[in-house]
């Protein structure tokens, strides 16, 4: 079990930058919204930045069987496994909840560009304020 107050945010990203590419299990100790400690094993599938500037970890929970989100800052605890990955992620949708099918490496860098960039919310052509 790795401490993460005990160690530089690099190093707890790259140990679960390194679950993410090699499909294993890691199991947290991570601390709720109330202050309380709870352990979950998660299938990490996506690490990114959220709007406040937060880095967080989207990952299958064993407990769940749901994705969920955990923010790095409050993983008190972790341990990389060798388990591989055995819940099945949901598939990645765009903001109208239509599927994206990814079929060539040109799309998925398509989509990993686009992502950032996609609308919050359904543009109407009445929206006239985002004409440049």
């Amino acid at each position: 079990m790795k401490n993460t107050n005990q160690q530089t945010s690099t190093k707890t990203l790259a140990d679960l930058y390194r679950a993410l590419d090699r499909a294993e299990a890691v199991t947290i100790t991570y601390l709720d919204q109330d202050g309380t400690e709870s352990i979950r094993t998660i299938e990490p599938y996506d690490i990114h930045t959220t709007k406040s500037g937060r880095i967080e970890v989207r990952g299958m929970c064993r407990l769940r069987g749901e994705a969920r989100g955990f923010l790095v800052h409050k993983i008190v605890s972790y341990t990389l496994h060798r388990m591989v990955f055995v819940l099945d992620r949901p598939e990645a949708t765009t903001p109208a909840g239509a599927v994206i099918v990814v079929r060539s490496p040109a799309q998925l860098i398509a989509r990993e560009l686009g992502r950032d960039y996609l609308p919050g919310r359904r543009i109407e052509r009445a929206d006239t304020d985002l004409v440049a």
